[in-house]
């Protein structure tokens, strides 16, 4: 079976008994992931939640969505009853800028993973507030690999060209409602995740995402607001064959929290 990183709905509509489908809807604005669950889903999906299952509990030094233990995260995916090797079709209602979260965190364990292009909006099959009930399944915790990983004190040194996710606009001037401090990572470029997308809302050629990370020459660091839409940024320079990628995960709403780390401001500049 020929699977990920982006499935099609057609396929997808082909192999639902040979995968385990995820729903990753998460809103920024409060609005409530499982409320839209449980108002229709894909059949056989079960829901995980960025904040408690994809996440540690927020802080202000950590961000607002660290990275959980690999105990945490083993324990979700065993609630869900995803063994170890079942392929992961993770889907979300925002172009996949939750799903690549979760295809992220499996694709750096090893673990065979995939994003549904185009959403819930490219599914034309029929939905359902029926809830799954897989059994429990042991799943053993596996650290994370840390060369995917960069923490705030190695970022400025690392290197690699640093992509910053988020709108061009919180880029430049932040937005005071979500961001700690206006701004970006000194040297950061922007490379806002909703333009990895075409006009049909899914992911654009490889040619033309090679281009747009055409700094990712050895590979690159990408971030945001708090470590999930950068993700977005990482499957989109996966598509376009770059490999060496990390993920700063404490994202802005770390380095902005913390007022002894150098801030850019401005305009963007950069592609």
């Amino acid at each position: 079976m020929s699977f990920g990183p982006l499935i099609s709905a057609e396929w997808l509509a082909e192999h639902l008994d040979d995968v385990r489908v995820v729903d990753v809807r998460w809103y920024l604005d409060g609005r409530s992931g499982r409320a839209a669950y449980d108002s229709g889903h894909l059949p056989g999906a079960v829901w995980l939640d960025v904040d408690a299952d994809l996440s540690a509990p927020a802080t202000v030094v950590d961000g607002r969505h660290p990275l959980p233990t690999p105990e945490r995260f083993a324990a979700a995916l065993a609630r869900a009853g995803i063994a170890e090797g079942t392929p992961v079709v993770a889907y979300d209602d925002d172009g996949g800028s939750k799903a690549a979260r979760l295809w992220w965190m499996l694709r750096v364990l090893g673990e065979p993973a995939a994003v549904l292009d185009g959403g819930l909006a490219a599914w034309d099959g029929p939905l359902t507030g029926d809830e799954p009930a897989y059994p429990p399944v042991p799943r053993p915790a596996r650290p994370w690999p840390t060369d995917r990983f960069v923490s705030a004190d190695d970022l400025l040194g690392d290197g690699r060209p640093l992509y910053d996710a988020r709108t061009a606009e919180r880029y430049a001037h932040g937005d005071p409602a979500v961001d700690p401090r206006p701004g970006h990572v000194p040297g950061a470029i922007s490379a806002p995740w909703g333009e990895n997308l075409g006009a049909d809302g899914r992911f654009r050629p490889p040619a033309e995402l090679r281009e747009r990370f055409a700094a990712a020459t050895n590979g690159a660091i990408a971030y945001c607001g708090s470590g999930v839409t950068a993700c977005h940024d990482l499957l989109a320079m996966h598509l376009a064959g770059i490999e060496n990628t990390a993920l700063y995960t404490g994202s802005w709403s770390q380095w902005g929290a913390d007022p002894s780390r150098p801030i850019e401001t401005g305009a963007v500049t950069a592609r």
